[in-house]
């Protein structure tokens, strides 16, 4: 066993304090990452910050029409709300392609936001893993690299794609990650929020070490859009994206005048396919245009020889999910 301090907080600040008091300090809310990484020993937290009762539980339309959603709201009371399920379709058909019922009840937003790989050889605590040890290594370049691993903005120090579902969904309709520290509080971009490998990737995101999210507050709806996320993966419950694809298409008269698209199970953050959208704007909705499309998404792609099938899956993704709402 492991000592570790705890301290539950009643507000924000009361957690920032508590925080910076503490050696090793972790803040802890539906605990479905964390409680799973210090069982492996791969975080090992010294004192633990309690932010569940906090107030950061609501889910609040704002008067410019962007929904802005507490770091606490869990991912089943996001996937459920009414403002998401008729404002942001992807967002919920994400939230639920994700985990089990019992898990969706207990993570939170803030939770998911931070939610760190899957890699085996970074969760094992013996290979070499430059996000575990800088410097050691990466096991997965050289090692079994299929499911779990990325294709794009991947570096040779890291390779590992990003796990969630939700931030996917996030990363098409555009959204403001709000955190507070002991310095005050600052919004950060979420396209900016999540950090590529790099020569650094261990650097996962860009909270400070001693800042928590309070919110997440997604951009106002596109007038006439539909949208879509589909998850393709080995098996159809409980398992990670191998590619998955989130889409906002708004047409008038069969052509494209607004298109957002972002990827999962393919990139070392949430991947947004910008180029992609700029060339759809002004496009006929057609097949052609959306294969296009998704050969530019994945244009830079580095896959590795065991996910090589993931190019032309993430494609396909592209493909189908454009379809959909474009049908």
């Amino acid at each position: 066993m492991r000592d570790f301090s705890y301290d539950r907080a009643d507000n924000v600040g009361a957690a920032i304090k508590s925080h910076v008091s503490g050696a090793d300090s972790a803040y802890i809310a539906g605990g479905t990452t964390l409680l799973d990484l210090a069982k492996l020993e791969v975080m090992r937290p010294g004192h633990i910050v309690d932010v569940r009762r906090t107030g950061l539980d609501r889910i609040e339309r704002l008067d410019d029409g962007r929904l802005r959603i507490g770091t606490n709201v869990t991912n089943t009371d996001l996937a459920y709300h009414e403002d998401v399920t008729t404002h942001y379709k992807l967002l919920s058909e994400a939230l639920l392609s994700g985990a089990s019922t019992s898990i969706r009840n207990k993570a939170t937003t803030g939770g998911n936001v931070m939610q760190r790989c899957r890699c085996s050889y970074f969760r094992d605590n013996v290979s070499p893993c430059n996000k575990r040890d800088p410097g050691s290594g990466c096991a997965a370049i050289d090692g079994h690299s299929r499911s779990v691993y990325a294709v794009l903005g991947t570096s040779k120090q890291c390779i590992v794609a990003h796990p969630s579902d939700m931030c996917v969904a996030m990363a098409a309709i555009g959204a403001t990650v709000s955190v507070a520290g002991p310095n005050g509080k600052r919004d950060i971009d979420f396209g900016d929020f999540h950090l590529l490998p790099g020569d650094t990737p261990w650097k996962e995101h860009a909270l400070a070490s001693d800042e928590m999210i309070t919110h997440v507050t997604l951009d106002a709806p596109i007038d006439g859009a539909k949208s879509h996320y589909l998850k393709l993966r080995d098996r159809a419950s409980y398992q990670f994206a191998l590619a998955s694809s989130g889409v906002i298409v708004a047409t008038e008269g069969g052509v494209i005048r607004h298109a957002r698209i972002a990827l999962g199970g393919v990139g070392t953050k949430p991947w947004r396919a910008e180029r992609a959208e700029r060339y759809l704007v002004g496009k006929p909705a057609t097949a052609d245009n959306f294969g296009h499309a998704a050969n530019m998404a994945l244009a830079e792609a580095r896959p590795t020889e065991d996910n090589a099938f993931k190019i032309p899956l993430g494609r396909q993704a592209i493909v189908r999910s454009l379809t959909t709402v474009t049908a």
